[in-house]
């Protein structure tokens, strides 16, 4: 069998990562059976324990891809409809004109023009954007807090809406995904962390991963830091942290080989059918919380690598935490990395350029190439 990783150039690009200024990084590369799984650099930066491959980390947002298959899960048992308003389910949550409007594939795949609740709920990002006159004050003020989702959902809905219910580009919001998390709830009769857990989670064989509990993360793992954008110097560890604030719509720990193994099954139509797969696929144009527009579909971003065509995933960012994972679209070639180092870029009148931008998109280019 030939393969076309490289060991030596592949470590190479993660170290650079490391040397651009990333405390720690650590990645798993598959391709066709083979499997490539190494770090560069540090867990504690005081310490200078090193960060090794096998670490569980807060992987944000990626946790979104997880909820959509439950939800897709429960649509092809028929207790959920994905062109059905929102307000059908939870006329409470989303009342009026907007509940009949906004449907559950517009919640999916960031339409609905639902605001997010970071704002509200963290008042030193209230004047983002611009982010040069937020202040990182709320990451400290808000570590132990219990958000109860409802009360986060009701700060996103009251907020001026962002577009009309299915105008494109969508703009992502997390309000949409604690949405859909109540509705699993709702025609689970389980929590929509249980439900994930036995039916997505724990179908998979995925051991490194869960829904947390608790504030801490179990088992090795490295610290967390925050930058946010030069504000915190030297950065923050994050990594003790009520996950509240996101619930299952980012607050997922896991590990790299589990990612790369739950976006592998995925893909095959092992965690959900080939049909509801296709529609897990069928993209809109949404702008990111960075301000890029993305393609992005019922929980999965389409990314295409120039000359090696598209893949399918996602990426994920928490206070000090960040991950991506990215799977070609025939499934051979796969790249899941973690970093612990998050908004590193520092202000001007614009996010100013960082050797970490460039050294991340080398090695994640080399990484996804075949």
């Amino acid at each position: 069998m030939t393969t076309t990783l490289d060991p030596e150039k592949l470590q190479a690009a993660l170290d650079a990562v490391h040397h651009a200024g990333m405390p720690g990084i650590f990645a798993e590369v598959r391709d066709d059976g083979e499997i490539w799984r190494s770090a560069a650099g540090f867990a504690d930066i005081a310490t200078r324990r090193p960060v090794t491959a096998d670490m569980r980390h807060r992987v944000g947002s990626i946790s979104k891809t997880f909820a959509a298959a439950a939800v897709l899960q429960q649509v092809e048992n028929d207790e959920i409809a994905l062109d059905t308003p929102i307000g059908h389910y939870l006329p409470r949550l989303v009342p009026g004109e907007r509940g009949a409007a906004i449907t559950v594939r517009m919640l999916l795949n960031h339409t609905s023009g639902l605001a997010d609740y970071l704002p509200q709920a963290f008042p030193s990002l209230a004047a983002s954007p611009p982010l040069p006159e937020t202040t990182p004050k709320s990451f400290d003020d808000n570590r132990f807090r219990k958000f109860p989702p409802t009360e986060l959902i009701e700060m996103g809905v009251s907020a001026p809406a962002t577009r009309a219910p299915g105008e494109t580009p969508g703009v992502y919001s997390n309000t949409n995904y604690l949405l859909l998390c109540q509705l699993l709830e709702l025609v689970s009769g389980a929590s929509a962390e249980k439900y994930i857990t036995r039916n997505v989670i724990e179908h998979a064989g995925l051991r490194g991963t869960e829904l947390p509990t608790g504030p801490h993360i179990n088992g090795p793992h490295s610290h967390h830091y925050e930058a946010w954008f030069g504000m915190i110097d030297p950065p923050h560890d994050y990594s003790v942290y009520d996950m509240s604030w996101v619930g299952p719509a980012a607050s997922l720990i896991s590990t790299v080989t589990d990612l790369n193994r739950f976006f592998g099954l995925l893909l095959d139509g092992e965690i959900i059918s080939r049909s509801s797969l296709t529609q897990m696929q069928r993209t809109v144009p949404v702008i990111s919380f960075e301000g890029k527009t993305i393609d992005y579909g019922l929980g999965l971003h389409k990314r295409t690598v120039p000359g090696h065509g598209i893949h399918w995933g996602h990426d994920g960012s928490v206070w000090g935490g960040g991950a991506l994972s990215m799977t070609s679209a025939d499934g051979i070639r796969q790249l899941s990395l973690a970093v612990n180092l998050q908004r590193w870029n520092r202000f001007g009148s614009l996010p100013q350029p960082h050797p970490i931008d460039e050294a991340l998109e080398a090695f994640t280019q080399l990484a996804l190439s075949r």
